[in-house]
């Protein structure tokens, strides 16, 4: 028997982006709100990027992949029938812990993709609907960006853009010379000091944890304001099912708390912030003689329409120093082949980030591994003509959904704690090919615009997983979705999904904005709506 903790009004399972933006949203109503992570609360002085172990560290312990970092809160995965393998990681802050600070909105169109362009489906919001919420997450997150971008409704800039650095300047130019849209991306990152953090130093290990604090992580931005309004967060504490009554009303969840106890936490609200992989993992594992297809899954929708970006690479060399290798990673971006071309092949588009340059050891080893550093005779020489002299970088591509990529249930596969993993199946389009290899090839052109030698490039990169989206989708329709047009679940009335599961369509760029933009509009709605909540 299951120990069973005090009744709250919210519980909320998933410390990330979501659930922390949701948390303090909704602590503005004084009620008991309590989150359960399965991950740890790390200390900044625990980052790799404290250290001159930071690169190797990347592969261990703060490796993108939970099957390489093999932690006590991570859960493995069976990715064998995927070419794209998940990144994720748990903890407070979640996925912001190690993301890149890139923070694009979706655009306008990528909630009306049917209509505007034939594929996919409609969302049932629109741009405008998260606009206000766009703009409230940029002021809580401290956005650095440049005001007036072609590529988008005018926005405002919380504080001013990255510098481009000299590999920046570089691309500029060559896109002048191509006649190519490109501007400084937006970027969780400060150019300035912004609500007590500091800002950045430019030491370039934004992907192994930002120990000066500079870049946005909602363990430093949300989460500190929500425990100060009294929201209670338990890390350790991983969720093994939620639990529903006669009613199909949910009645909380039970978890493992960090001494390996099974309790059982009552709750009004159930939100769920898992992210598009461990949202339909908790729900499909949540099965009942009510729900034997797993918790709201009525639609049979549940775990399907798996999106991740197929990402492209295209990286070069120049002669001269770019010192790429300190600063953010990303600082610039081209939305030139974002929208749909009836030129082209294939629908919609991708969008450009373009990347500075790698640390010694990735420099080492990417440039083995593309075969123009040798290993023996001339590897230092060539070494040498790598090292701060490159510049490049990824396509994100569009990836429409398709039921045949989904997340299931390993029938064999467990985490630490005997709970059932998932497993992905996913298959590349020939659209998303077709996407790919456009990308390679005006990615070559602008290197070339740009002077520069040994181009390598990668059709598809592998281990590029970290935006999970669309296994729990929002729409009117509950025979072909998981949540209404405000996240609630049509099946469960006081369950609230608020991460990148409920997407649509994917859109081609990184989706964390539009994650919390989409959470702070479900716990407005939530709030709205509290007198007729369960309706």
């Amino acid at each position: 028997m299951a120990d069973i903790n005090e009744p709250v009004d919210v519980l909320i399972i998933g410390g990330g982006a979501s659930g922390a933006a949701v948390a303090w949203s909704l602590a503005e109503t004084k009620m008991r709100i309590v989150c359960l992570e399965q991950g740890d609360w790390i200390k900044n002085e625990d980052f790799p990027s404290t250290g001159r172990d930071w690169e190797a560290r990347q592969f261990g312990d703060f490796a993108i992949s939970p099957n390489r970092r093999k932690l006590a809160a991570d859960y493995p995965i069976n990715e064998d029938d995927s070419p794209i393998k998940v990144a994720n990681f748990n903890g407070v802050g979640g996925g912001t812990i190690l993301y890149a600070g890139h923070f694009p909105r979706f655009h306008p169109s990528d909630f009306r993709v049917k209509t505007l362009d034939g594929v996919a489906d409609d969302w049932p919001i629109d741009y405008a609907t998260l606009e206000p919420f766009f703009e409230l997450n940029d002021k809580m997150t401290g956005v650095a960006a440049l005001e007036g971008d072609p590529a988008y409704p005018p926005k405002p800039a919380v504080m001013p853009p990255l510098p481009l650095g000299r590999s920046g300047e570089v691309i500029g130019e060559a896109m002048n010379k191509l006649g190519w849209h490109w501007w400084p991306s937006d970027a969780a990152i400060n150019t300035q000091e912004y609500e007590g953090r500091a800002p950045c130093i430019n030491l370039g290990h934004c992907g192994s944890g930002c120990a000066q604090g500079a870049k946005a992580t909602t363990d430093g931005t949300y989460w500190p304001e929500a425990i100060r309004a009294r929201v209670e967060v338990r890390h350790r504490c991983r969720v093994r099912r939620i639990e529903t009554n006669e009613d199909d009303m949910a009645t909380g969840a039970f978890y493992v708390d960090p001494d390996g106890v099974e309790r059982f936490q009552p709750a009004e609200i159930v939100i769920v912030a898992c992210n598009g992989i461990g949202t339909p993992r908790l729900l499909l594992n949540s099965a009942s003689e009510r729900f034997p297809d797993g918790l709201c899954n009525s639609s049979g929708m549940l775990g399907k329409n798996l999106m991740f970006h197929p990402y492209s690479q295209v990286r070069g060399h120049v002669d001269e120093k770019l010192e790429g290798y300190m600063g953010p990673r990303i600082g610039t971006w081209s939305m030139q082949f974002y929208e749909t071309d009836p030129e082209r092949d294939f629908k919609r588009g991708y969008c450009y980030q373009f990347s500075r340059g790698y640390g010694p050891v990735a420099t080492a080893v990417n440039g083995m591994a593309d075969g123009i550093i040798p290993w023996g005779a001339g590897h230092h020489d060539a070494f040498g003509r790598m090292f701060d002299h490159s510049l490049g970088m990824l396509a994100i591509c569009e990836d429409l959904p398709e039921e045949i990529n989904r997340v299931t249930i390993d029938p064999d596969l467990c985490d630490s704690d005997g709970i059932p993993a998932p497993k992905i199946t996913y298959r590349l389009s020939e659209n998303s090919k077709r996407m790919l290899e456009h990308s390679v090839a005006r990615g070559k052109e602008i290197l070339q615009a740009a002077g520069a030698r040994d181009i390598t490039s990668k059709t598809i990169f592998p281990a590029a997983g970290w935006h999970l989206m669309g296994t729990a989708r929002m729409g009117t329709d509950p025979k072909t979705s998981v949540v209404n047009e405000w996240g609630r679940s049509h099946d469960v009335r006081n369950l609230f999904i608020v991460d990148g599961s409920v997407f649509v369509t994917s859109g081609g760029v990184n989706p964390t904005s539009t994650i919390q933009a989409i959470a702070l509009y479900v716990a407005d709605q939530i709030k709205n709506r509290i007198y007729e909540l369960f309706d």
